[in-house]
């Protein structure tokens, strides 16, 4: 049948609506339809089916399409007025899963709507030259829609998954005097070891309401650490952890995981747990959950963010081999240099684990500025660009016993806790001086935690210790060499600050005190001469660091 008898036919039935039959349509009109049809069902799914096609699947999808839309809107009104429900309905693993489904099935859905459209479109009837047009569109709006519900769905079970080889399925924990304490540890587990043995221990102490954090440093040497009172540990060492020089508090981790697991039945990892429990103990504090950070996974962590920017007081070696004849490390791999600095994954590990020509102290003002940077880094922009990336470096690095429940509450915590100034209080150098952590005193521990606490919980100008902004090397009575422009803090035998130092003021020392620009060839030149002393002169203020 001719064009103009399938005219004068649709013209004769009364069917003369060019959006439902095409066919009495002219070309331009035939090809205006079309992109209006794939632009409804892009932004009103169902609603081209309505008006061009069966209407009760477009009645139908418009039903669904309504729905979401009213997800969205509570889910809206959720953001602004209870957001950390809003993260517990998503990070929740029923609820998370029922969502993987429902996106899923939306995405399906609306795919068959868009090949829906195209059936509705009719290419056989438009102009040769509009055809590719409108192919190309189509294809586009249906990547731009159901394409993008696919990939949210994707990253969603990322997420949950994520956060099931992470967090546990234990009970949910209740703040303590109004604060949630977590410790943080950072170790190794190679191959050759039973269990992390953490170079690095901190606690975070955040407030339930504000968000107001304080963080507290203990050096892994460590001794005499004493295990909380309902620790099983406890009654193997009463008087606390005080079997000689070999018992660091992180040597704790080791020890428990070889020998005294059947102490803890049914924990996941005794080794952790039994070192929460020593630091509680010591600091005074009740800490309920640990987060365990895989140091020689680390980099991939900070790689997945795309690097941590900070400013380095002085210049880091990459230590090389350590000769066990000498009892000295050989040539450095590499030097991080001072200034400012964006480090890359394996600087950022070497950053906070290089402890050569300085003290354990340096090292800890280090790592705890690199803890600063990617929490203040770790912006919404970075965590949905490298989203995936961060995720499966996650798994990898780190492990905790936090509720999986009670992510949301926590996450919202730090999202209150981002913009705030952190209080800081290591337990030796700045705070105490450099022999207190071989012969502690437990009730001054436990008076400047106190101190620090109702300090962060007021929110005022002091505190216990120094502000997280920055982190200060210790004084020069540790053997430090000072630079220019920074404020040191007086440490007199009793270990109270008497001057605060000034937050992140101080000038990186990139020069020798006749002037000449440190360099890395100068440094190698220096270590290949044997002149391990005005090496450790030139970085003795590495210490120093601030995230940018």
């Amino acid at each position: 049948m001719s064009s103009s008898k399938v005219q004068r036919s649709a013209s004769d039935t009364g069917l003369t609506d060019p959006v439902r039959y095409p066919v009495t349509a002219s070309p331009p009109v035939r090809t205006k339809r079309a992109f209006v049809l794939v632009l409804l069902t892009l932004l009103i799914p169902g609603s081209a089916q309505l008006v061009a096609g069966d209407r009760k699947l477009g009645r139908s999808a418009l039903r669904v399409t309504l729905g979401v839309w009213t997800a969205v809107v509570l889910a809206g009104l959720l953001l602004l007025f209870n957001r950390s429900l809003l993260i517990s309905i998503i990070t929740h693993p029923f609820a998370s899963l029922a969502l993987v489904i429902l996106l899923v099935a939306l995405a399906v859905g609306w795919a068959v709507l868009f090949i829906n459209t195209l059936r509705l479109i009719r290419p056989v009837l438009l102009a040769p030259s509009a055809r590719p047009a409108v192919a190309v569109v189509l294809v586009l709006a249906l990547v731009l829609g159901s394409g993008s519900l696919s990939y949210l769905a994707y990253l969603l079970n990322v997420s949950r998954n994520a956060i099931g080889s992470i967090f546990s399925s234990g009970p949910a924990i209740d703040p303590v005097d109004g604060r949630y304490n977590f410790l943080m540890m950072g170790g190794d587990a190679g191959d050759d070891r039973t269990g992390r043995r953490p170079d690095s221990l901190s606690v975070l102490s955040v407030d339930a309401e504000t968000g107001q954090t304080a963080i507290i440093s203990v050096p892994r040497n460590f001794q005499n650490a004493q295990f909380s009172e309902d620790s099983p540990m406890r009654e193997i060492y009463p008087d606390g952890y005080n079997c000689g020089d070999e018992c660091l508090i992180n040597a704790i981790n080791t020890e428990v995981t070889n020998e005294y697991a059947d102490l803890y039945p049914g924990v996941a990892d005794p080794g952790a747990q039994a070192t929460m429990e020593a630091v509680s103990g010591t600091l005074g504090l009740e800490i309920q959950a640990y987060v365990l950070v895989d140091m020689e996974g680390f980099a991939t962590l900070i790689d997945a963010m795309g690097g941590i920017r900070i400013k380095a007081g002085g210049w880091v070696p990459m230590s090389g081999y350590y000769d066990d004849f000498s009892q000295t490390h050989g040539m450095p791999l590499g030097w991080i240099p001072a200034g400012e600095q964006t480090l890359d994954g394996n600087q950022a590990l070497w950053y906070g684990r290089s402890r050569e020509y300085v003290d354990d102290y340096s090292r800890i003002q280090r790592q705890q500025c690199v803890q600063q940077a990617m929490l203040k880094q770790l912006d919404p922009a970075t965590l949905l660009a490298k989203f995936e990336d961060i995720a499966n470096a996650g798994t990898k690095v780190v492990d905790s016993n936090i509720s999986s429940t009670q992510l949301g509450s926590f996450v919202d915590l730090a999202i209150k806790a981002k913009g705030q100034e952190a209080k800081r209080l290591t337990i030796g150098p700045p705070d105490f001086d450099a022999s207190f952590s071989t012969v502690p005193d437990f009730d001054q521990i436990h008076e400047r935690v106190d101190q620090l606490l109702a300090s962060a919980s007021a929110g005022g100008a002091q505190s216990a210790g120094i502000t997280d902004d920055a982190m200060v090397a210790p004084g020069a009575g540790a053997g430090h060499v000072q630079a220019a422009g920074a404020s040191l803090a007086i440490l007199p035998a009793s270990g109270s600050m008497v001057q605060q130092p000034t937050p992140s003021d101080f000038i990186p020392v990139t020069t020798t005190p006749d002037g000449e620009p440190i360099t890395e060839e100068l440094l190698t030149q220096l270590k290949l001469e044997g002149n391990e002393e005005a090496i450790r002169q030139l970085v003795a203020t590495n210490g120093q660091c601030a995230a940018l």
